[in-house]
């Protein structure tokens, strides 16, 4: 896959992701992993290779695939309802359908009681909430996650994992999420991806056993060995990419 001929930015991707895995992407900065997700979401077109969705090449965006970024992106003169509301504005949904639905996705992320409010109101947290909220509005297959959670504080960040994962748990859709977070990746994913740089491609397939849901987890000796496995995969990695550059 390249943005140019003769400047590949990912190459010899060959990835199969079963319905309703939770997937994290990690790697150095210019591996490749916000591209990767872009071409899932139809937000950018490969020169080599295809994304395949349900048997069906994936073209551009569409309303199987829901997309959430680091930037919430929220109208500020909607309401968190009717943010909510916007993707549904355009499929041809009946007024009361789409209430409906924003009323079940604005309970099911904890935010019933900010439907009447603006944006600029919330916390960051909040509105990364109704971020994923509209991406799922409608009922996506695969949900797309671009380091939703990196512009947030640590406290914020760890509540925001509980909730996405309750959400993946909830809903059993498939969710696939960038990060640099070695820790978040390991904690939320079932499966790690850590890519390679120059062109980037999948360096490790990891597959992580379910440890526990709480956060407490972090701190047994079994996740802190999987982390430190991800990391020097990572630091191997990037030292790999500095050395080539140097030669």
């Amino acid at each position: 896959m390249a943005y140019t001929p003769g400047t590949p930015v990912l190459e010899d991707i060959d990835l199969e992701i079963p319905p309703g895995e939770f997937v994290t992407i990690v790697g150095a900065s210019g591996s490749g992993k916000s591209t990767l997700l872009s071409l899932v979401a139809g937000l950018t077109r490969a020169t080599k290779g295809r994304i395949v969705l349900d048997g069906r090449t994936v073209e551009g965006p569409g309303p199987d695939r829901g997309m959430a970024f680091q930037t919430p992106s929220l109208y500020p003169w909607r309401t968190v309802a009717r943010n909510v509301a916007f993707a549904l504005e355009t499929r041809g949904f009946s007024r009361q359908a789409r209430q409906e639905r924003v009323a079940w996705l604005l309970e099911e992320v904890g935010l019933t009681e900010h439907a009447a409010k603006l944006p600029g109101s919330l916390s960051g947290g909040q509105q990364q909430r109704v971020s994923i909220a509209r991406a799922l509005a409608r009922s996506p297959k695969v949900l797309l996650l671009d380091e939703p959670f990196g512009a947030l504080d640590v406290q914020t960040k760890e509540d925001m994992q509980l909730f996405i994962r309750q959400v993946w748990q909830d809903l059993g859709t498939t969710v696939v999420m960038v990060t640099h977070d070695v820790e978040e990746a390991v904690f939320l994913g079932r499966r790690v991806l850590v890519l390679a740089s120059d062109p980037g491609r999948v360096a490790r397939d990891l597959r992580v056993e379910p440890l526990g849901d709480g956060l407490e987890v972090k701190r047994t000796p079994e996740f802190l060995a999987v982390r430190a496995q991800v990391e020097d995969l990572v630091r191997r990695e990037h030292r790999a990419h500095l050395a080539a550059a140097r030669a």
